[in-house]
């Protein structure tokens, strides 16, 4: 049977295109950039297609060219010692990922499994804090980080992000509620405490939700501009996002190299665009099971 043309799918249909091109078009835009030969870019803003096909931007990012070689392409000059800041950004994202699920999960299991006096009260003020924009703590964090002595350094980067998040702990308790209580109460008449209920029966039951909530922390750590900007300043803890914006200001010339800052751009984004397009359907189902609206 034909289905018939329903005028407001159509208008669905063209709006939802619509949108999309226009959130791909800026990652579009950053590849034709990235293959463009610097010199040329700026005589021919407007063109869809890369201005003078070249790999010259993605060598001098990863210092495969000489600084004669980058000058002559339009690049600025400027060295990118790329690969260290690569290796900074995985420590720092690894490691506050791990640390933070862990932590929020043993809290998010205390908020739902565990009976005490003034759990709910506590877990509303925990979602209070939802509403508290980042830029608040950001000056009292940098105060005792520095007081800690831990400026420019891995652990300052990193813990004020480590233990946990509000979201990170509602996330988790919506799918822990959701847990049969049998279960935890069998496990307790073989004798099992709270310690061997948690990693033996909660943790491989919430390996989906744990596993989605990695992801999504470990691309927002990895793309954290502001925090690692004011605490790791020095080269050797300089994470990639960072660097980025120091590449960007290094101008000799007077012009940016736009072709090198995509390229690089697009480097460091690639390895989460892969991450997220892998575990896309399991990110769906989890928020969907976690009751997340």
């Amino acid at each position: 049977m034909r289905r018939t043309l329903n005028p407001g799918r159509t208008v669905a249909w063209i709006v939802l295109i619509v949108l999309m091109l226009l959130t791909l078009f800026p990652f579009y835009w950053m590849l034709r950039t990235a293959f463009s030969d610097n010199t040329q870019l700026a005589g021919n803003p407007n063109s869809l297609l890369p201005v003078e096909s070249t790999l010259g931007a993605f060598k001098r990012v990863l210092g495969l060219a000489t600084v004669e070689e980058a000058q002559a392409q339009g690049g600025s000059g400027a060295s990118v010692n790329f690969w260290l800041y690569l290796r900074n950004s995985l420590v720092v994202a690894t490691v506050t990922t791990v640390c933070q699920v862990f932590f929020s999960a043993m809290a998010a299991y205390a908020f739902a499994r565990l009976r005490w006096p003034g759990r709910d009260k506590v877990f509303a003020v925990f979602l209070a804090a939802l509403m508290v924009p980042p830029i608040f703590t950001t000056l009292p964090n940098f105060v005792l980080i520095k007081n800690l002595g831990l400026l420019n350094s891995f652990a300052g980067i990193i813990l004020p992000g480590a233990f946990m998040t509000p979201f990170a702990i509602f996330f988790l308790r919506q799918f822990f509620l959701g847990i049969s209580r049998e279960l935890e109460e069998a496990a307790m008449i073989d004798g099992a405490g709270h310690r061997k209920i948690f990693f033996g029966l909660i943790l491989p039951m919430s390996a989906a939700p744990i596993t989605t909530l990695a992801i999504l922390t470990y691309i927002n750590s990895w793309n954290d501009y502001f925090w690692p900007l004011l605490v790791g300043q020095q080269e050797n803890v300089r994470v990639l996002t960072v660097a980025l914006g120091v590449f960007r200001s290094q101008t000799p010339q007077g012009s940016p190299d736009w072709a090198g800052l995509m390229a690089a751009t697009l480097i460091a984004a690639l390895p989460m665009i892969i991450l997220f397009l892998a575990f896309a359907k399991r990110i769906t189902n989890s928020i969907g099971f976690s009751g997340i609206k």
